[in-house]
């Protein structure tokens, strides 16, 4: 999570240095040169998260997480998304919780939400663990959430990509199924792509068998920020 602050910040630092140094920056108020150093600064932030998370890791989910408003309501919003990432990683110490931008994505791996080989059945345990999650979704409505599924490289390419599919379409009818509004979800199904650990291990496998959000203010919460709500 610092990491991403980190980063954040000294973009931001670079930025402001930037417009700070042009003639027209020295001629505008403190606010307009915060929002114009917000917009700098968000622009070359969400480049790039986009880009290392699609490297390293899941591209559909950086593309999603890279995206930021900036500015003033940039800043609104990373407040919010950083008191609901506290609350969800109060909620659920076993998950991987991790502030990128203005979103938050979130890992539900082996001690979370766990599948079993060639299943997209929650476990009991994997529905302990979303059930925690439901009060902290609930208190935060203006979110869009971006649930994606994995497998492990057991078996044909195309039958675990279904397999991914269908494991994120679990979670999400859990989810809605105890009241988080199913219209904030979408779902991605990513097979075998992206591991997190190794294939060639069965701890590895367990690892990979896992579920990942990407947390993301909505409509309404842009325009809130943006109207200093």
């Amino acid at each position: 999570m610092k990491k991403f602050s980190i980063l954040g910040l000294a973009i931001l630092m670079i930025s402001g240095s930037i417009l700070s140094g042009c003639e027209a920056a020295k001629n505008t108020n403190k606010a307009q040169r915060g929002a114009g150093i917000g917009a700098v600064g968000g622009a070359v932030i969400g480049g790039i998260l986009g880009n290392n998370l699609g490297k390293g890791g899941n591209g559909a989910l950086g593309a999603v997480l890279g995206g930021v408003v900036g500015g003033v309501a940039g800043g609104v919003i990373g407040n919010k998304m950083d008191k609901q990432a506290r609350e969800i990683d109060n909620a659920l110490p076993g998950a991987d919780v991790v502030r990128v931008g203005e979103g938050i994505k979130l890992v539900l791996g082996e001690n979370s939400v766990r599948f079993d080989t060639n299943k997209s059945t929650l476990t009991a345990a994997a529905k302990t663990n979303l059930d925690k999650l439901v009060s902290v979704f609930s208190e935060y409505p203006d979110t869009n959430i971006v649930i994606y599924g994995y497998t492990d490289n057991t078996g044909a390419a195309d039958y675990n990509l279904k397999l991914s599919g269908e494991r994120a379409a679990s979670v999400k009818s859990y989810l809605s199924g105890k009241g988080v509004s199913a219209t904030r979800f979408s779902v991605s199904g990513l097979g075998i792509a992206d591991p997190i650990a190794t294939n060639d291990t069965p701890e590895g496998r367990s690892q990979n068998r896992r579920v990942e959000f990407a947390i993301t203010a909505n409509d309404k919460m842009v325009q809130d920020a943006q109207n200093g709500k």
